[in-house]
């Protein structure tokens, strides 16, 4: 079976930046907001632990998450051994 480069990169963006966008925010509902860098903070500029920063988080990981699935879904085809001959029998 082939995966989709494309659509898998989609897919882990979406799960990746929206998980940032609501882990910040549960973080801000029981802890407030902080101006304290995090680890993330560092990497992801512009994020911080508030409503501002969790929306930057959420760009930042769809498109980390994009490029971070696209690559994995390219050397999940490259090295399946998955051939276009095989994938069409596959399907008869």
């Amino acid at each position: 079976m082939k995966l989709s480069v494309k659509g898998f990169g989609i897919a882990t963006g979406l799960i990746f930046g929206c998980g940032l966008l609501f882990i910040t925010w549960w973080i801000i509902l029981f802890e407030g907001q902080t101006g304290d860098t995090t680890l993330i903070g560092r990497v992801y500029l512009g994020y911080s632990i508030s409503w501002g920063g969790s929306f930057f988080g959420l760009l930042w990981g769809l498109v980390d998450g994009f490029i971070g699935g696209a690559i994995f879904a390219w050397l999940y085809n490259c090295f399946s051994g998955v051939t276009k001959t095989q994938d069409l029998q596959d399907t008869a």
